[in-house]
């Protein structure tokens, strides 16, 4: 048996998507800056996805962007914001996504801004109170902070992080690249600046995303060279990919409830059997209760040759992704990990679900992990 639970790093690509995206593949090639009949009928359907994605989020579709994925978008957003708006001070969490962090520490680097990390609680959720005092004592603030973790699902309260910058007049990213099509978010009842998107977090195809701009905020382009996107975004657009993030956008919202009980249900009911067959497991982050619903990210028992722990899940089957593995001669580790505490001497494990993940599948899982517990000295 095969099992895929790595969805938070890529999802399977739907069919219906597939289907949606063949015949742009196949038949439907023109260029869609050309203004013959072949160009005029990739446009239609680039703008039918962008009409689709600005629907669902209560925008308008001239604030939504094509990129390639949520790291240009991110990089679009802060480079842009920080040259463009004279940004003095930026605000992030030492947890962040490293499109964010190395984006920011280059700008810092380079004598751009001055750059403060927002304080965490030992579940890695942002001290509110800490993130108003740095808002207040600061001019001309951008703040960067994630909508929920990609490692160990912390959700960050939204809409308030927006109401404080909305307060001192700060200009408000947030990284919803996990959340984005697993959650409604509708953007007119958050004060959010600048949110991205990514296709293959939902079941689309991977190489494309896209960034929503409000019109409130003016910037100029990141990739120069042509006229796409209304002057934003220079180059052929991909075409296949944009029909694709708007298929799989309709889709995700379409289904939203039915998968999120799904997959929740998939997320406890793990959390109930791996505490069951575990002695001493325990879980990164706020894993019961503000969290992400398709990530759960597991603090296993000491082990010896905890580095080894992916590598047998691997080998069992099981496809998951790492936290604290060691490499051999260091300790690199997880930047979110090491920042919100977590013991980095023990294996941590993420595991992340989809709506085509089964409860088998989650059996299956925690009898391999049992297995190896029950021969691993601790």
């Amino acid at each position: 048996m095969k099992v895929y639970l790595d969805n938070a790093a890529t999802t399977q690509l739907d069919n219906e998507v597939f289907e949606a995206m063949l015949p742009y593949m196949k038949e439907h090639f023109g260029n869609p800056s050309s203004i013959h009949s072949f160009g005029r009928k990739t446009r239609s359907g680039i703008e039918a996805a962008r009409k689709t994605i600005a629907k669902y989020l209560n925008v308008s579709p001239a604030e939504i962007f094509f990129t390639s994925g949520g790291t240009e978008a991110i990089n679009t957003a802060i480079r842009s914001a920080v040259v463009d708006l004279g940004v003095l001070h930026a605000i992030t969490s030492k947890v962040e996504h490293h499109a964010v962090l190395h984006t920011l520490e280059s700008l810092e680097q380079a004598g751009k801004i001055k750059l403060s990390y927002v304080d965490l609680d030992k579940k890695g959720h942002v001290d509110l109170n800490h993130l108003e005092e740095l808002l207040s004592s600061n001019e001309k603030s951008f703040v960067s902070l994630m909508h929920a973790n990609n490692e160990i699902g912390n959700l960050l309260p939204i809409k308030r992080v927006g109401e404080l910058c909305e307060k001192y007049n700060a200009i408000f990213h947030s990284d919803t690249t996990q959340t984005m099509a697993h959650y409604k978010l509708d953007l007119q009842n958050v004060h959010v600046d600048m949110v991205n998107g990514a296709a293959h977090k939902f079941h689309g195809p991977k190489g494309v995303g896209f960034l929503y701009l409000s019109s409130r905020i003016k910037i100029k382009p990141l990739i120069f060279g042509g006229a796409q996107e209304r002057n934003m975004r220079g180059g052929t657009e991909n075409l296949y990919g944009i029909i694709g993030i708007g298929k799989a956008f309709e889709i995700a919202h379409r289904d939203m409830e039915a998968h999120h009980a799904h997959i929740l249900g998939l997320k406890n009911y793990m959390i109930e059997q791996l505490e069951k067959n575990i002695p001493g497991i325990e879980f990164n982050g706020d894993a019961k209760e503000s969290s992400l619903y398709t990530v759960l990210n597991v603090l296993f028992p000491p082990a010896e040759k905890a580095e080894m722990m992916l590598f047998n899940l691997d080998i069992a089957g099981i496809a998951a992704s790492g936290g604290s593995a060691c490499t051999s001669g260091s300790n690199q580790g997880s930047h979110v990990l090491k920042n919100i505490g977590s013991d980095m001497r023990r294996p941590s494990v993420r595991f992340s679900f989809s709506k085509y993940t089964t409860r088998d599948e989650i059996d299956f899982c925690v009898a391999k992990l049992k297995e190896m517990f029950a021969v691993i000295k601790y």
